[in-house]
């Protein structure tokens, strides 16, 4: 199974169509199975295409370019919150095949999606070689964060997740910096979680993002590993690699992508 997370920082990019269409081109060579995306935006100002999904939504123009290559991935997209007034930002999951269940729920403190740290989880669930996974796409907040602590958002999610009593991997941009002790990776970890880049067999420096970035003012500016594929359950890792940072793939985004492969 091989899987990509990546935070895609969409219509902020300069070249962004080239870009997109770059990243299709290695999805389509990786042939990834469960594809998670952060910062997926469409613009507010677009016509509806179908429910809430408008004409210039990232993950749409995606998938279309991944079939112009022949190859079909069906996107689930959920609406978090407004965007720098003029996006609505979310996050989609790209899949191959047929998902059994999609759900999306609001975590955290606030639920007003005028709010630009309102945070929901996107789940989608399936079934692959006989065995039922959740996979969740998560888009967390930062330690301590008065206005809308990590530690509610992820209480609320794992609660959530661990109900359902699934073999689950949590995908994403958790905006807690895996080398710093004590806060965000460690509060995970600290709940039974997995990290598939601790357990790989091969893997690279893991760092995701190489300097500062918008929400990060004021905050750690040097590199760091703050994109993660967590799983409840042991699991063989065969590799986890950064990709999309100028050495593996070009660089597409303000953030890199992690993409693992099992056994």
């Amino acid at each position: 199974m091989k899987l990509l997370t990546l935070n895609c920082h969409s219509w902020q990019e300069e070249n962004q169509i080239e870009k997109m269409r770059y990243l299709a081109r290695v999805i389509v060579q990786e042939g990834y199975d469960v594809i998670a995306l952060q910062e997926v935006n469409q613009f507010i100002e677009d016509k509806i295409v179908c429910k809430d999904i408008r004409e210039r939504n990232f993950s749409l123009i995606l998938s279309d370019e991944l079939k112009k290559y022949g190859v079909n991935y069906n996107f689930v997209w959920d609406y978090h919150h407004v965007g720098y007034d003029i996006f609505h930002e979310g996050t989609s999951i790209l899949y191959k095949g047929e998902i059994d269940e999609h759900q999306s729920e609001f975590i955290g403190s606030s639920k007003d999606t005028k709010f630009w740290k309102s945070r929901k989880f996107s789940m989608i669930s399936k079934e692959i070689e006989g065995e039922r996974i959740d996979f969740y796409n998560c888009h967390l907040g930062w330690w301590n964060d008065l206005d809308n602590p990590f530690q509610d958002q992820a209480d609320e999610l794992l609660e959530f997740a661990n109900k359902r009593g699934n073999r689950y991997f949590l995908m994403g941009d958790f905006n807690n910096d895996a080398n710093v002790r004590g806060e965000g990776f460690d509060y995970l970890l600290d709940r039974g979680l997995k990290d598939t880049y601790l357990d790989a067999l091969h893997k690279d420096d893991g760092i995701t993002v190489p300097g500062a970035i918008a929400g990060w003012e004021g905050k750690c500016g040097a590199s760091k590993r703050i994109d993660f594929i967590l799983t409840n359950r042991e699991l063989k890792v065969k590799s986890s690699k950064v990709v999309f940072n100028g050495d593996n793939k070009d660089v597409v985004s303000d953030h890199f992508g992690v993409a693992i492969e099992t056994f």
